[in-house]
């Protein structure tokens, strides 16, 4: 069994390599995200307790968060292992994720840090866009379309900026990702699980980091 957990600021590439590790070892990809959206709409007795909550403005409290995921690691698919991704996103929230874990005899074996550089990575963020009909990636100064403004993967002629894609906003993000999420690493280091990779090397570059690490 093989259960990680990735770490990056937003737009680390995090989504990308957790699916790359899901194809490759044949476990799930836990973004919370995702797995909230779900249980919210198979009605599950979890998800019926955080969309209550959310219906009322509120926050979804890290109890109800781990729940979700203790009740998501039991499934048959997550039979091989996890990648969790988007939590634990402070150092209560990665205490409860280890006791919940340990009630249920199961460990972590590494926490992957994609480390980057922030003014290349506001630029990376910056200049990115996607097509609108198919969602294909691309970037204005490091993965151009083949065809200026059409789509390589299903040529498409809709590209799509994010409204939040600019320098100021994913500025902001960087900051709270380094005030908020940042001090949980010390406490995954001290446990000798934290194993830290270059997040702006090439895509398949940094995918090869990890496999080597893991390995």
């Amino acid at each position: 069994m093989m259960n990680l957990i990735l770490f990056g600021p937003p737009g680390a590439g995090k989504g990308t390599q957790a699916k790359r590790l899901q194809e490759l070892f044949h476990i799930c990809h836990l973004s919370t995200g995702d797995m909230l959206r779900q249980a919210v709409s198979e009605g599950t007795a979890v998800g019926k307790k955080a969309d209550s909550i959310m219906k009322e403005g509120k926050l979804v409290p890290d109890s109800i968060m781990i729940d979700m995921i203790a009740e998501r690691i039991e499934r048959p698919d997550c039979a091989k292992g996890f990648i969790l991704d988007g939590f634990p996103r402070t150092p209560a929230q990665a205490g409860a994720l280890d006791k919940m874990l340990k009630s249920k005899d199961v460990s972590i074996n590494h926490v992957i840090e994609l480390k980057v550089d922030n003014d290349k990575l506001v630029e990376r963020i910056s200049n990115r866009f996607s097509c609108a009909d198919c969602g294909a990636s691309y970037n204005l100064i490091t993965k151009k379309p083949l065809k200026e403004g059409v789509c390589d993967i299903c040529s498409s002629k809709k590209m799509i900026f994010r409204p939040d894609d600019n320098a100021e906003t994913v500025s902001k993000r960087l900051l709270a990702y380094q005030e908020m999420t940042a001090p949980i690493l010390p406490y995954y280091a001290g446990r000798k699980l934290l194993r830290q990779v270059n997040g702006m090397a090439e895509i398949d570059e940094v995918t090869k980091q990890i496999k080597k690490l893991i390995k």
